[in-house]
Order: C-alpha cells, then structure tokens, then sequence
C-alpha cells in the first residue's frame, strides 16, 4: 500500500492531464468520428509527456527548483514573462473548464442545472487547496479517479470486433465522411492535450512540495512510468467505447451524457454510478492541479514564497494568486459559456507555448552546475531533440488548422 501511495502523485497528474472534462469529450468526438485511427498520437503524446515529465522530476529532485524557476533563470524575465502569460491564460482556461466540468458530472447525477453546482464546486476546489495536505490531496484524487477504469470494463463487456479495432489503430486512415484536415486538427488537439504545460509544471512542483531529493529518483520514475501511461490507456478506452456504440449509430458528442452512453449501455446503472464518481474525482483533480499550477507559475516566476507545504500566512500571495484565478473561472462560467468548449480550445492553445516550457527542461537537464552525475543520457537528448521538432510543428500548426476546420466542426 505504501509504494501503491508514492505513485499517487503520477496518478493524479495522469489523470488530470489526460482525461479531465475536455479530454473526456475530445477523446469520445474523435472515437465517435475516427474510432481508433488516431491512436498513434495517444502513444506519441505518452511517450513525449514521460519523457519530459521524467526529465522534470529529476531537475526538481536533484536541483530542488521547480520547472518555472528553471524557465525564468535560462529564459531571462523577458522569454520567461512571453512564457508566463501564455501558460497562465491557459491555466486560466482549464480552471474555468474543470469547475465547470465538476458542476456538469453532479448534473449528471442529479438533474440539477449545472449552474446551480457551480459555487458548490468552486468552494470544495478552495477549501482543499486552502486546508488539505498535499499527500492526502494527491492520494485521495488520484486513487478515487482510477474509477474511470470502468470505460476499460465497459469496452470489454460491449464485445466489439477486436479484429476491426485493431485494424483502426495500425491502419489509420480517414473515411470520406471526413476532411483531412480535420483529422490533424484532433491530432494536434490530443497531442496537446497528453503534453500539456501545467502537467510537468504540477509534477515538478509537487515533487519540491514532496521534498524528493537524489535518493527518490527512482519514485519519480516509478511515478512517470506507472501514471502517465496509464492515463493513455484510460484515453484509448474511452475513445474504443466511442468508436463500438457511437460512430456506427453517427452520434455526434456534444455532451457529457454522450460521452457515458457507452458505459451505460455496457454495464449498466451501476456501471454508471461508478463513471460519475471517477469523472467527479478526475475533474475536481484537474480543478486542484490547474488553480495550484497558476499559482505556482506566478510564484516561482515572481520568486514569491510559495507551496502547500507553507501556511497560508507564510505564502499569502501565492494563495490569493488562486483564489483570484477561482473567482475568474466561476465569473465566466456563470456567462453561461460551455466548459467543454473552453477546454478543448486551451488544449489547442496549449501547443503554442510547448516549446517554451520544454526546451528549458531539455537545457537544464544537460547542465551540470544543475544536475552533477545526473544530467541527461544521449539517448534521452536525442529523443527529446526529435520532440522538440514535433511540438514545434504542432505548436505552428495548431492555429491555422483551427481556422481552416472551424474548430473541427467541419466534416
């Protein structure tokens, strides 16, 4: 049980980065549209976001500093305050996103208008970042997230045609219901959803909130390895439902009761129950590490004192940071603009600023005066050398695929 619990902070930061309320939506539009012809970019984005996550750890781990004070020192104020707006305004975004997301899964399950939950979930956010401890925060909404396993079980219990499945993943192609184009629109969308900046800023942080020095290396890796993965299996799952119920019955997802249809469908109410309970969890995690992350960012860049493990009084401006960033979130929702929306666009946005926050990862990795004996192997440079040049393109790309596919609402 302790060594299941030293993997909660991966699990945790899996989960949020993978499967919160846009990705949910996303992964379930591109099964119901593609099926699973776009898994290859889910194995990609896992194998970038270890790469870089693991990389993270260890500069945190072994330098004590967290990812945004290692982009402000090999930045410079100007670069890293470039840095600082993009990642905070899509911090911004996703805030705004999984509260909105937490009130959607409680309408679910309830009937009550998901407005009407959106104060509730703005207050249980504040209170656990205001008065939980970083362990029982990770462990609690890591491990009751894992839940969402249930889309796995389900897509076993619909007994597709494995056959046809597998077909889809190793022969992708686009069927002439669709444009080329927006197919490496969702491409870009997951790619930038697996590799998403706040992702390795929560995972580094949390690692100096853990106070993880050279002799927990290996619990970084162990986190890495075991949660981020996982989130990209529970990513497949969730478009492999999409792809057996929804796209042979031409659904197109719009909702979060689309997206649970198939689980529905497979196992059932009770199925279900266990599906609102791991989307609460999985979208009240992304609420957690998106508000701690923008308070993060802004501390570390500003060199204000910052972390949980401090009480309030002792790091005020990093508490107000987020409850400021909360109040915004809960102010836009309450504009009755859609919060599936709102993530599925800062997903995108999110490919602008990658090579801003993951080439000053690559650099300090290879630093000695940083890293002793632990700088980075020559295969692990190259790797991320052949990913820097992938997030490049997407990051360029992102935005005229956006305008020429309208969002990927062109077919």
């Amino acid at each position: 049980m302790k060594r299941l619990l030293g993997v909660a902070l991966g699990i945790l930061t899996a989960i949020g980065g993978f499967v919160d309320i846009g990705d949910l939506v996303t992964n379930a539009v591109v099964g119901s549209r593609f099926g699973l012809s776009l898994a290859w970019v889910v194995l990609v984005g896992v194998v970038g976001i270890c790469l870089f996550a693991n990389m993270s750890g260890r500069v945190a781990a072994v330098s004590g500093r967290a990812t945004f004070e290692v982009i402000r020192e090999r930045m410079g104020a100007r670069a890293g305050l470039a840095n600082l707006g993009a990642s905070f305004l899509i911090n911004l975004m996703t805030v705004t996103a999984e509260i909105g997301g937490i009130a959607l899964a409680l309408q679910l399950a309830s009937g009550v208008a998901y407005l009407l939950w959106v104060p509730v979930a703005l207050l249980a956010v504040w209170l656990v970042i205001w008065r939980v401890k970083f362990k029982i925060m990770e462990n609690v909404t890591g491990l009751v997230g894992l839940s969402l396993v249930v889309f796995a079980v389900a897509l076993f219990l619909l007994k597709p045609d494995w056959g046809a499945l597998a077909s889809q993943v190793f022969t992708p192609s686009v069927s002439h219901e669709e444009k080329a184009g927006t197919y490496w629109y969702y491409a870009i969308a997951l790619f930038g959803a697996a590799m998403t900046p706040y992702e390795v800023f929560f995972f580094s942080s949390g690692a100096v909130e853990e106070k993880w020095k050279v002799k927990d290396l290996a619990q970084s890796r162990l986190n890495v390895l075991l949660g981020f993965p996982l989130g990209g299996f529970l990513s497949l799952a969730i478009a492999g439902c999409a792809a057996v119920v929804l796209l042979p019955a031409g659904i197109s997802v719009t909702t979060l009761s689309q997206v649970a249809l198939p689980v529905a469908q497979a196992g059932g109410q009770i199925a279900l129950a266990v599906l609102i309970v791991g989307i609460v969890a999985a979208t009240f995690g992304a609420a957690l590490e998106t508000t701690l992350s923008s308070g993060y960012t802004l501390a570390q860049y500003f060199g204000w004192s910052w972390g949980k493990f401090r009480r309030p009084a002792q790091a005020a401006r990093f508490h107000m940071c987020m409850i400021v960033v909360l109040l915004a979130g809960v102010a836009v929702l309450m504009t009755g603009v859609d919060p599936i929306l709102v993530t599925e666009y800062s997903v995108v946005f999110s490919a602008i600023a990658l090579p801003l926050t993951y080439l000053p990862i690559l650099i300090v990795a290879n630093d000695p005066q940083y890293m002793g004996e632990h700088v980075n192997k020559r295969p692990v440079n190259i790797a991320g050398m052949v990913y820097l040049v992938i997030i490049l393109v997407a990051s360029i790309a992102a935005i005229p695929l956006m305008i020429a596919t309208g969002a990927g609402a062109g077919a």
